[in-house]
């Protein structure tokens, strides 16, 4: 079964019922992890399950969490028998891999029930301690073959198996998916190349970090020349101002080819997902950029579920009630600064 949640709140307590009825394994995989008023409740009980026996292990990307989750926590973690890992850290003799982040955000429980999605663990997406600012995020809750695959990839990467993934299962309809494999470095990649490539009436993307590639751009616009419906719903809040200045680069050449550009207002948003038609959709923690598509270790959910398209549907076009759409008049019409802001933006695409 596959649950949509779009509440920070209402996924952090879910989180919380999932930890406390653990009986054997839990395995938390989170960019930013931070002790927090968010974060602080889940680790204090991910420490009484240890103390309890369960087998608790926490993997943080050196990069997402820095600063966030202080050395006392891990101390703290460490001594109440819960296992503690983080990503890449700094290393002289690989200096190179501290670029190549653990972007995931997995919580797989007893191989009964995990969630995943773009929420990382903070206040930021909480209503009742940021407010009407929370981050604009979507998650999942799956249970199933789904969170037994979902605890077997947490484990595989556990064990530094890190292009591991689950063998596809006839007909292939539903599946979690990483964006690297033994036998692909961009299989992820390739899966959307394939399904917007396969496109006959909508491409409807959201993402807070808009930054294709030059042959996604020809996907995108090459749907949008044969008729398909190709929207863009990216955020105009945002946290990385870089990536905001490297989408404004290929705004015109988009909105001239007929893709339709729509950027969030009223908070930053954060969610990551992909509808195809009627029925191909994915959510998950990879950004359509390079970082994710071409770099950092992801993990996306992608279905043929009618239900969850129609869910999806509904929030995306809630989420375009209350955002402005881009027109290609209007952005001819931009200011010099902005221009050369959009031109620093794109040279540094690939490392934003």
């Amino acid at each position: 079964m596959i649950e949509l949640l779009t509440e920070g709140d209402e996924l952090y307590a879910a989180m919380a019922q999932a930890i406390a009825a653990a009986r054997r394994r839990i395995g938390l995989a989170s960019y930013i992890l931070a002790a927090d008023a968010i974060g602080e409740p889940l680790l204090d009980l991910l420490m009484e399950r240890a103390r309890a026996g369960v087998d608790v292990r926490i993997q943080v990307d050196a990069v997402g969490s820095a600063g966030l989750l202080p050395r006392r926590w891990q101390r703290r973690l460490e001594a109440a028998g819960v296992r503690v890992h983080r990503f890449h850290r700094w290393r002289w003799r690989d200096p190179l891999r501290f670029n190549r982040r653990d972007h995931r955000k997995l919580l797989a429980i007893d191989a009964a029930v995990a969630f995943m999605g773009g929420f990382n663990i903070h206040r930021q997406a909480s209503l009742r301690h940021s407010g009407p600012q929370r981050w604009r995020d979507t998650h999942v809750r799956l249970t199933g073959a789904l969170a037994t695959d979902a605890e077997v990839l947490f484990d595989a990467f556990w064990r530094g198996e890190l292009d591991w993934a689950p063998p596809a299962r006839p007909p292939n309809a539903v599946r979690l998916l990483p964006n690297s494999s033994r036998h692909c470095r961009r299989i992820l990649r390739c899966a959307y190349r394939d399904a917007i490539a396969a496109a006959s009436q909508r491409v409807w993307l959201t993402t807070p970090y808009f930054v294709p590639d030059s042959g996604m751009r020809r996907l995108l616009t090459g749907a949008a020349g044969r008729g398909v419906d190709v929207r863009i719903l990216t955020t105009q809040r945002t946290d990385a101002r870089l990536a905001r200045w490297a989408a404004h680069a290929i705004y015109p050449e988009l909105l001239g080819q007929g893709v339709r550009i729509y950027e969030y207002l009223p908070r930053l948003l954060h969610a990551k997902t992909l509808l195809i038609d009627t029925d191909w959709t994915s959510i998950g923690t990879a950004n359509f950029d390079y970082r994710s598509l071409f770099t950092n270790y992801e993990l996306t959910l992608l279905t043929s579920s009618r239900l969850l398209a129609q869910a999806l549907e509904t929030q995306f076009l809630l989420d375009l009630d209350e955002a402005v759409e881009m027109t290609a008049a209007q952005w001819s019409r931009r200011k010099l600064p902005d221009k050369l802001a959009a031109g620093i933006g794109h040279r540094l695409r690939r490392w934003l």
